[in-house]
């Protein structure tokens, strides 16, 4: 029987995938993209021959690199990872040739002064505008030699990253905390205690096992009462990946290095400007300056916050405020001030409500079905559904893949495989995947999410719906492949309906009594929604800051080493820290958003503030109209989702909106506006 990797077969048979298949059948597609891209020299200069050719040249290639990719992020034993890492090795010089290749670029400019070419118009002629821009921008116009380079770099660049990521994996599973006293574990809500303690039997060890997984982590933090182990916790989290076998510091100044170096190479000043260069913000320096302007926005009510959160610690006895304090006693102010235990929500937000309601909200806004789909999984825990529009035609299939592993990768994301493309003979279904590492249900228990788990699947559902609803027929413009800074607005659109009362009432039900969450509990997590919300937005845009810092840093050998690249993140983050960082402190080297990929979000962490700002404005339209309000929904569905990147971003949002974006919405949300 065919590997699945060979050719776009549904459903997928994800247990025909073997590791020793990947390489040769990446070895194939590349043959076959290469073979694509060499015919484009002599195409004729029609749409058909010409600009569809170039859109579906790697459609083969991106299929089987794209499932050998995903397995290696969620079950990434080591013969899945060896096969990837060649695999990625090989496909690169082809992915660099699709928009550096003299042949295509001379094909695409023949096409570009024929009368056909003058009369495009929407979105053939915004994708023909693009792939020109596209090419001058990865350097089609360098010579032989400087191309060679470029593939060099990109070859490097792809090595570079994905070792960068495995060592994040790596690293976070090399660390165990034993603790042999229950004793020491009190505040520790008690489904955490007991996964400590079937996770060290798993171990064959005994007493409590902590570990640097988001639903041990994250629990420690913000309710341990005992300060030495969320010390030792967060020291442990904050230098992951920087000591052998799995040291990622001494990567980083290589990584920004050879960015830098591909973006002087293709005529731009710096990483950040080559990669804004067709976003919304439009330069590295723009999208700076919004940065720096919400930063100084949130500065009074940042100061505030520190402010109340030091006096609460003096009042418990202790002088000196330090990192790993910072959630524990902010939690300690969000119970005094409000009553509200964020624990207290966990039983109203089951895995299987929490998925029902999200699925009716979705049906009420966009009418479709969705359904549970008896199709082959990658593993027993994984799920799949099916989704139908009004008409009964089917629209994809989607995965949920929820749950750690110590083989899977943390983070959660949406990853599209496959695009449904109308009109054209590529019109199959959409397939997309959804990926989390959510707390896990434990001895007969459904999983029972906290709220930011509950957001968190809600938002990379607004991703998936992206891909999902997408009716762009051209496959370079369908579902998510906008500009980096308009692709988060659907993700965070839809974490809007895990606030509002009546999408609320549609799934936050007791998992034992099916009783609704109370009002008085709905009121507290609404008036508690604005609690040290500077402080979590100014978290966010020192990731930001740090990420242009370093990718517009004129002199880039100053991160030539380890520490001084370590060093100079530590000390921006500082103007954005809460309290004084650790010396040791080395989160940049686990920061798979920067470094993870070969672009990833590397000069682009700042687009989910943008994106914030872009949805805070949006969402008003519901607000008026009615969260569930259909006629809303699909507006919405028709000048967002289903657009793709048919049309100029800044035109979607205005024509769903009417307006220019504006940062007044999202500052009064949240609560300093």
């Amino acid at each position: 029987m065919k590997s699945p990797l060979s050719t776009i077969e549904l459903p997928i048979r994800w247990n025909g995938v073997r590791a020793a298949d990947v390489v040769p059948e990446v070895r194939a597609a590349v043959r076959a993209a290469e073979a694509a891209l060499d015919a484009l020299a002599h195409a004729a200069p029609t749409w058909d021959a010409t600009m569809a050719a170039l859109d579906m040249a790697t459609e083969r290639l991106d299929w089987t690199l794209g499932l050998a990719s995903h397995l290696e992020s969620v079950c990434g034993e080591p013969e899945i990872r060896a096969a990837y890492a060649e695999a990625q090795e090989i496909s690169m010089a082809t992915y660099t040739r699709l928009v550096t290749d003299s042949g295509a670029f001379a094909a695409v400019k023949r096409f570009a002064a024929t009368p056909e070419a003058a009369a495009l118009t929407g979105a053939r002629r915004r994708f023909l505008d693009k792939t020109l821009a596209d090419f001058h921008k990865n350097g089609a116009d360098l010579d032989d030699a400087k191309k060679a380079e470029l593939t060099a770099l990109d070859a490097e660049l792809a090595r570079l990253t994905l070792t960068f990521a495995q060592n994040v994996l790596d690293s976070t599973n090399a660390f165990e905390l034993l603790v042999d006293d229950e004793a020491r574990l009190a505040g520790l809500p008690a489904r955490v205690v007991q996964g400590a303690r079937a996770s060290a039997a798993d171990k064959g060890k005994r007493g409590f096992r902590l570990t640097l997984q988001a639903p041990c982590y994250l629990p420690v933090m913000t309710y341990l009462e005992d300060r030495g182990i969320r010390e030792a916790m967060y020291r442990a989290n904050v230098t992951r990946a920087t000591a052998a076998p799995h040291d990622n510091a001494a990567l980083i100044g290589r990584i920004l290095e050879v960015r830098r170096k591909k973006a002087t190479m293709l005529g731009f000043a710096d990483f950040a400007d080559l990669v804004t260069s067709d976003r919304m913000a439009g330069s590295g320096r723009r999208a700076k300056e919004f940065v720096a302007h919400v930063a100084e926005a949130l500065r009074p009510a940042f100061a505030r916050e520190n402010a109340e959160l030091e006096e609460l610690a003096r009042r418990h006895g202790v002088a000196e405020l330090r990192p790993w304090d910072v959630a524990f006693f902010a939690e300690k102010l969000r119970a005094e001030r409000y009553a509200f235990d964020e624990e207290a929500l966990r039983p109203y937000f089951a895995a299987p409500q929490v998925l029902d309601g999200l699925f009716r909200i979705a049906s009420a806004l966009f009418d479709v079905r969705i359904e549970p789909a008896d199709i082959e999984t990658w593993h027993p825990t994984v799920t799949a559904f099916g989704v139908k529009d009004a008409a009964n035609r089917d629209l994809g299939v989607f995965y949920m893949d929820l749950y750690p592993r110590e083989s899977k990768r943390d983070g959660a994301w949406m990853a599209g495989l496959v695009d449904r493309l109308p009109g054209t003979r590529h019109e199959r279904q959409n397939v997309a995947l959804i990926v989390g590492n959510l707390t896990p249900g434990r001895d007969g228990t459904p999983p029972l999410f906290s709220h930011r788990e509950v957001e968190t699947v809600f938002h990379e559902f607004g991703h998936m719906m992206h891909h999902l609803l997408s009716r762009a027929d051209i496959r370079s413009q369908a579902g998510t492949r906008v500009v980096a800074d308009f692709v988060e607005l659907p993700s965070k659109m839809m974490e809007n309906w895990c606030w509002e009362r009546e999408s609320l009432a549609l799934f936050a039900k007791h998992w034992e009594t099916g009783a609704p969450l109370p009002e008085p509990l709905v009121d507290k997590m609404q008036r508690a929604r604005t609690f040290r919300a500077a402080n979590a937005m100014m978290r966010q845009l020192g990731f930001s800051s740090v990420d242009l810092a370093m990718h517009t840093e004129p002199d880039a050998g100053r991160f030539a080493t380890p520490a001084a690249a370590l060093e100079y993140a530590r000390r921006t983050f500082v103007a954005f820290s809460p309290v004084a960082l650790p010396d040791e402190y080395a989160m940049i080297a686990s920061f798979s958003h920067l470094f993870g990929g070969a672009y990833s979000y590397a000069a682009g962490y700042y687009v989910y503030q943008w994106a914030e700002q872009l949805d805070a404005h949006a969402f008003l339209r519901f607000k008026e109209k009615g969260v569930l309000d259909g006629v809303t929904g699909a507006r919405y569905r028709d000048e967002i989702l289903a657009r793709g990147d048919g049309d100029d971003p800044g035109a979607l949002f205005r024509n769903f909106t009417g307006e220019e974006p504006r940062l007044e919405p999202m500052l009064a949300r949240l609560g300093v506006g």
